[in-house]
């Protein structure tokens, strides 16, 4: 492998490198956490968890917080943090279109 440039200067290419390996790694934890839902809510659309119309069914008895994921280290499963969510003006409600 040829690195270009020199230890006193910006390498662009593997600025550019680093930039793609964030972004894969950035699809990888969205992966991870859409699977990680057992229902379909938000931008997780998920076949098997889905109303009789085609909908998005959530399980708001298992799911309703918001969770962050810590980096573990190379080569290792990030840790997944959750929080709960609670709605004191506004109860939860499945949406409709009618």
């Amino acid at each position: 492998m040829k690195v270009l440039g020199s230890g006193e200067e910006l390498n662009q290419s593997l600025e550019m490198a680093g930039r793609v390996a964030d972004f894969l790694e950035l699809g990888e934890l969205m992966c991870r956490d859409a699977l990680a839902r057992e229902e379909s809510c938000g931008c997780h659309f998920r076949e098997e968890h889905q109303t009789s119309d085609g909908e998005a069914r959530r399980d708001d008895e298992r799911f309703a917080h918001v969770a962050v994921w810590e980096w573990g280290g190379a080569d290792r499963t990030p840790l997944r943090h959750e929080e709960p969510l609670v709605f004191e003006n506004v109860p939860l409600a499945i949406r409709s279109y009618a």
